[in-house]
């Protein structure tokens, strides 16, 4: 991998605060859902795992003794970032994210369930994955919670926005039209049917 800190875009002497803002900016800017039907999403997506994978390195050089986030990189002092501490405590969260990258859903979906560790990133993980399923009720029930636990988190965040953008618009919400055009259907399947 290259250099973590090059990846983020940011000096290796940067605090805290600011690797976190340009880990979110980052985010942000090449999150999956942006890319929805559009002929760059794989290079989005694979820029996505690359920034993802140089904030856990980061995050994990400054970890010190299994505590939290560290701004200096020694033992000593430094301010703990526990925000987003289930991330960085539970390496099963990070194997989920990559499965979810493969889109295997449904050994990601396992993972989670057998997890005993709800956290905010639990609930945006189980979210991403009724969003990719089409299940966007789950999907916004998720993300709304995930965002509820951890309101300062950009990503979660980013997915309830795309979501609410979407015009609260989910799979079994389509009203009285899809209602109709499933009779309608069902009506005209049983006409041919007797035909035949």
């Amino acid at each position: 991998m290259n250099d973590p800190y090059s990846v983020l875009g940011v000096n290796p002497s940067a605090s805290d605060e600011e690797i976190k803002k340009a880990y979110r900016e980052l985010v942000k800017k090449y999150h999956p859902d942006s890319y929805a039907n559009n002929p760059l999403a794989d290079l989005a997506e694979e820029k996505m795992k690359a920034v993802n994978e140089a904030y856990d390195a980061i995050v994990k050089m400054r970890t010190q003794g299994g505590g939290g986030y560290r701004s200096s990189g020694n033992a000593g002092g430094g301010q703990n970032y526990n925000n987003q501490g289930s991330r960085y405590n539970n390496p099963s969260f990070q194997q989920v994210r990559l499965l979810i990258n493969q889109n295997n859903l449904g050994e990601a979906e396992r993972i989670l369930r057998s997890s005993s560790s709800q956290t905010a990133e639990w609930y945006y993980l189980m979210g991403t994955i009724a969003y990719r399923k089409g299940w966007m009720d789950d999907a916004r029930q998720n993300f709304y919670t995930a965002c509820s636990m951890d309101p300062t988190n950009m990503e979660y965040r980013q997915a309830m926005n795309s979501m609410n953008m979407q015009g609260g618009r989910g799979m079994y919400q389509g009203g009285n039209n899809d209602l109709c055009n499933l009779c309608a259907a069902l009506w005209c399947m049983d006409c041919m049917c007797d035909a035949c």
